[in-house]
C-alpha cells in the first residue's frame, strides 16, 4: 500500500508590488536588478543561455554570439550575476552559466498582481 505525501508549495519570497510599498533597501536592491535586465546585450545572453541545451551556456559560446570583447562579455556576466540573474560554475579553465531560478522566482513574486 503506498501512502501519498502533501504537496508544499513554498510561500512567495516578497509580496508583490501591489501589496505593500518597499522599503529604500528593498527598492535599491531591486532597481539593480532591473537595471541589469535594462541592458540589450544582457538581455541577449540571458536568451542565448536560457535557448542552450540544458538550459546552460560555456562563455566560450557566449563570446563568440557576440561582436563585442571578452572583457565586455564578462562584465555584462558579472552584472548579471551580480543581480542574482544568473549562475555560474567554473569548470576547468572555462565558466557555464545558467539562469537563477530563485532569482526569477523573485521576480515573478514581485511583478504578480
Amino acid at each position: 500500500m503506498s501512502k501519498s505525501l502533501p504537496v508544499l508549495t513554498p510561500a512567495p519570497c516578497c509580496p508583490p508590488l501591489a501589496a505593500q510599498p518597499l522599503d529604500a533597501t528593498e527598492a535599491a536592491r531591486l532597481a539593480r536588478v532591473f537595471k541589469a535586465l535594462g541592458d540589450p546585450a544582457r538581455l541577449q545572453l540571458l536568451g542565448l543561455i536560457l535557448a542552450a541545451e540544458g538550459g546552460q551556456a560555456c562563455v566560450c559560446d557566449l563570446n563568440r554570439a557576440f561582436d563585442l570583447s571578452q572583457p565586455t562579455i564578462s562584465h555584462h556576466l558579472k552584472v548579471l550575476h551580480d543581480a542574482g540573474l544568473v549562475e555560474r560554475e567554473k569548470r576547468g579553465v572555462w565558466v557555464h552559466y545558467r539562469v537563477s531560478p530563485a532569482g526569477f522566482g523573485e521576480l515573478h513574486d514581485l511583478l504578480t498582481v
